[in-house]
């Protein structure tokens, strides 16, 4: 500190060293254990008193203040942070039989029939090391190539899970350097980038290379606007906390103020090992966090001195690798899709590649600016990702490795499949939850026959008409034969035009034609959703059947009088308008209605109250006890409002297996969440 701190009164000095535990302790509760006890206000008045204090009294701003962690002056470059003990890497294992055999291995090195892990899922994160004499936080670096990393000792003091001063009772070694993982959850990596876009920037790829860029900022007021998070793992010498296993070194670093992996786990034998990666590979997409696979260790520290290290990886740990969530292949080309109210949708058509188990060789690519504000092109090596229930979708090129005289995508100007000129709207892009307008295009050829088959799909769909036995191999064949031309002429269907179609017999042709006899009986809300009106969902579709009683009086209705509907706003309002001026359409639901479609009008019954009237739900993952249209109907019966996405108004989120973000998203909202059994018992209490 330099100063001399006699003319500081004795009260001033109790009262830093009261802000300082105060703050460190709400840091603590807040950033580590996520158990807040109070406001974000009241943390800023005890923060603003003490940053007034230090400013008045620059000598009390010790190393350790709260207040260091706003970030230091922008520094020309990293130094060196030379490890004092190496920063070993670890051996990987790819699958079940390779931790198998590093198992055996261990058992044969031990002499032993049995030994007990340690298991934590494995960060995909930027490793580090900090160094703390007496207690103190005073230095730390990246892992560099383990015996030589980077000082960013200003950038690590400004992350708030990091303890500037370590906690707890017990004796504290004179120095103990502490290894782990910083981090960027989730949630905060989807906010950063949602900035970079609004303001034109470069986005990361993944958490992991969000993470490492924060870290490694020269100006650490940069870093400190990121949200980042450590997590503890280890100490470079376990001998210093006189403890003797990895668990036992956890459970003391969380004592000491670290935030540790709750999801750790003591497993006896390699089965028990086996069982956590396949609970932690499940619950993977729900983590807040990325991990890309566990870490195995050998549990007693003097087992661990035993086994020894081997060139640079101990032999007494292993990485259990998952399936990588993200890969690199091949755009091979861009090409377009067709959907049924005409949109065109670029598809990245790939070098098949394997992601998270599963073959992929095609992905979204959302829309025409996407891919120019990513710079996508075809020949370029891509990042493909997928997760959870999400489809896969391109993150964007591997710009080191794109092809000479390579060209920025173009949009044609006319229909891939008729020829048809396109015309380019401005929409609200789904994709982007900031929902700024974007570039769309579409086929305005009604008879265009990718739209026609797509109409007819639709039309065919459960939850529309539910013709059994319709799918997409079949719709092709009638379409490119010129036997429907649109969705009225399925009515018109003969015994001797299914036959004639490759793959049908006597009995097919029957179970068909019979479907889409009793497809002709069906309720307004259903055949309202089967026209495929733009923006007009089932939740949307039944809304406008309750309200309007009868197709004639729908098909009357003014723009007014549409949005005045509860859940029909000023888009779907003119959508639906839209829709019923159009001739062609007027037209088609003449013929539906002369082949025999008969509409059963709405029950109007007044509906029994029950604990799930009023009430707004969504469901994610897949649920093993009913399908999701069962749900949904079922819900529905009991006055709920079933919607697709998780929003403030969201009242429950009901999670089957594999739930994807939808969970994290409603976790994050304080949205209450019900498993699929408390889902059943709350429908059978109502």
């Amino acid at each position: 500190m330099g100063k001399s701190m006699s003319g500081i009164p004795g009260y001033i000095k109790e009262r830093v060293e009261q802000l300082h535990k105060s703050i460190e302790k709400h840091n603590y509760l807040y950033y580590t254990l996520d158990s807040p006890e109070i406001s974000d206000y009241e943390y800023d008045k005890l923060m603003r008193e003490l940053i007034e204090i230090e400013q008045k009294y620059p000598e009390l701003a010790t190393p350790d203040s709260p207040t260091q962690r706003v970030g230091a002056a922008p520094l020309k470059e990293f130094t060196p942070m030379v490890h004092r003990v190496a920063l070993l890497s670890m051996d990987n294992a790819m699958d079940r039989d390779e931790v198998a055999a590093f198992h055996q291995r261990v058992l044969r090195w031990l002499e032993r029939n049995e030994i007990t892990y340690c298991c934590e899922p494995k960060f995909d994160g930027l490793a580090v090391e900090m160094i703390y004499e007496r207690g103190l936080f005073l230095r730390g670096g990246t892992r560099g190539d383990g015996v030589t990393g980077e000082d960013v000792t200003g950038n690590l003091k400004t992350i708030k899970s990091i303890p500037l001063r370590l906690r707890g009772s017990g004796s504290i070694p004179e120095m103990l350097e502490v290894r782990g993982e910083v981090v960027m959850f989730k949630k905060a990596f989807h906010e950063l980038n949602r900035e970079r876009i609004e303001l034109g920037e470069s986005v990361f790829a993944n958490p992991r290379n969000a993470a490492a860029g924060s870290l490694r900022q020269l100006d650490p007021k940069i870093t400190a606007s990121r949200s980042l998070v450590f997590f503890a793992y280890g100490i470079s010498d376990s001998t210093l906390l006189a403890l003797d296993s990895q668990y036992a070194i956890l459970s003391r670093l969380g004592e000491l103020g670290f935030r540790i992996n709750p999801e750790r786990k003591l497993c006896h034998g390699v089965e028990e090992v086996w069982n956590f990666a396949r609970e932690m590979q499940e619950k993977r997409d729900v983590l807040p966090y990325e991990i890309d696979g566990i870490v195995i260790k050998v549990d007693s520290l003097v087992d661990q001195d035993l086994l020894g290290i081997k060139a640079r990886s101990p032999r007494w740990a292993v990485a259990l690798k998952f399936p990588p969530i993200q890969v690199t292949t091949v755009l091979k080309m861009i090409g377009l899709q067709v959907g049924r109210t005409g949109t065109i949708t670029p598809v990245a058509l790939l070098e098949p590649v394997r992601v998270s188990g599963v073959t992929v060789s095609r992905a979204t690519l959302h829309n025409r600016d996407e891919i120019l504000r990513k710079d996508i092109r075809e020949g370029d090596t891509v990042i493909i990702q997928r997760a959870g229930d999400v489809i896969p979708e391109v993150v964007g090129p591997v710009i080191s490795k794109r092809p000479a005289g390579s060209k920025p995508f173009e949009m044609p100007d006319v229909c891939p499949v008729c020829g048809s000129d396109l015309k380019e709207y401005n929409e609200r892009d789904e994709f982007k939850k900031n929902r700024k307008t974007v570039s769309i295009f579409r086929c305005v050829n009604i008879a265009c026959p990718a739209i026609v088959k797509e109409q007819i799909f639709h039309f065919a769909s459960k939850e529309a008409l539910n013709i059994d036995g319709l799918g997409r191999k079949i719709i092709h064949q009638l379409v490119e034969r010129n036997l429907v031309k649109d969705v009225s002429e399925l009515y018109a269907l003969t015994r001797d035009d299914l036959l004639s179609l490759d793959g049908f017999a006597e009995l097919s042709t029957a179970n068909l034609l019979a479907s889409i006899e009793a497809s002709k009986s069906t309720t307004l809300e259903r055949f309202i959703y089967a026209l495929g009106i733009l923006h007009v969902g089932t939740v949307a579709a039944k809304q406008l059947a309750l309200e309007f009683g009868s197709l004639d009086t729908l098909m009357a209705a003014s723009k007014e009088e549409l949005q005045k509907i509860r859940g029909v706003g000023q888009e779907i309002a003119q959508s639906v308008h839209d829709f019923f001026s159009n001739k062609q359409n007027k037209t088609t639901i003449s013929k539906l209605l002369s082949y025999g479609v008969f509409l059963s009008a709405p029950s109007r019954e007044k509906q029994r109250k029950t604990m799930f009237t009023g009430k707004t739900i969504c469901f994610t993952g897949a649920l093993s006890s009913m399908t999701r249209s069962e749900a949904k109907v079922l819900s529905e019966a009991m006055g709920a409002h079933v919607v697709d996405s998780v929003s403030k108004k969201l009242d429950f989120l009901v999670v089957g297996a594999d739930p994807g973000s939808k969970y994290e998203k409603a976790r994050s909202m304080g949205i209450k969440i019900l498993t699929e059994d408390d889902f059943q018992a709350m429908m059978k209490g109502a």
